[in-house]
This record gives C-alpha cells, sequence and structure tokens, in this order.
C-alpha cells in the first residue's frame, strides 16, 4: 500500500512537472488576428507588402497588440508599431493602402497611418 502510495505522489509530480513544462514551452504565444495585403496596383520597391495584427499572450496574462508591416506575409521581420490593447482587442475594420503609405482604421472611429517611409525597404 505504501509503494503504491509512493508511485502515485511520483507519477503525480511527473505529470505536474511534464504539464509544466509545455506551458512555459508554449509561451509567450502569438495569433494573427488580422491581415492585409497592399494591392498590386500599390508599387512601393518591387516588392508585395503585408500588414498584420499580432496578438500576445503572456504567461502574466497580459495581452498586447501590435502591427507588422513588411514583405512577408507571416510577421517575421518588419516594421511594428505596438497598438493600446483596447483598440487592438476590437480588431481592424478596414486597410487603406495608398502610395504614401497605409491607413488602419479600427471599428472605435480611430484611425493609424504609417507612411510607406517606416516600412519600405521591410524594416
Amino acid at each position: 500500500m505504501l509503494l503504491g502510495g509512493v508511485a502515485g505522489v511520483l507519477l503525480t509530480v511527473v505529470l505536474m512537472t511534464v504539464l509544466f513544462l509545455m506551458t512555459v514551452l508554449w509561451w509567450p504565444r502569438t495569433e494573427v488576428t488580422y491581415r492585409s495585403s497592399a494591392p498590386s496596383a500599390i508599387v512601393y520597391d518591387r516588392s508585395p507588402y503585408f500588414l498584420a495584427l499580432v496578438h500576445s499572450y503572456s504567461l502574466s496574462g497580459r495581452d498586447a497588440y501590435r502591427l507588422a508591416i513588411g514583405r512577408s506575409p507571416t510577421p517575421s521581420y518588419g516594421h511594428w508599431v505596438d497598438v493600446d490593447t483596447a483598440l487592438g482587442a476590437g480588431g481592424i475594420e478596414s486597410t487603406t493602402w495608398s502610395d504614401s503609405g497605409v491607413r488602419v482604421r479600427f471599428p472605435t472611429g480611430h484611425e493609424l497611418f504609417v507612411p510607406a517611409r517606416s516600412f519600405l525597404g521591410g524594416r
């Protein structure tokens, strides 16, 4: 009976350790909640450009939102702009690409304009 109790405790400890490590390895976690691409009629530097709203989750429970604008459809490298959490949580209503940059409209009525010179070259 004692052996069964010890085995149960060890199994619980191992399981809790594995679950803890899995949680730590998955964090911080990000999710793309909105994507947009510049229309082919807009030519910046002969490269396509993309915009993504990225939602980041932390272990502490704090959420963060950032816009990523760059040459890659996946937000790995480019120009990053922090977005207020209340705006980001509501999502993006629309994006308008122009030769001078990209305008992002939020459902709250707020607008954010990012000049093309800020994201050209993939930075």
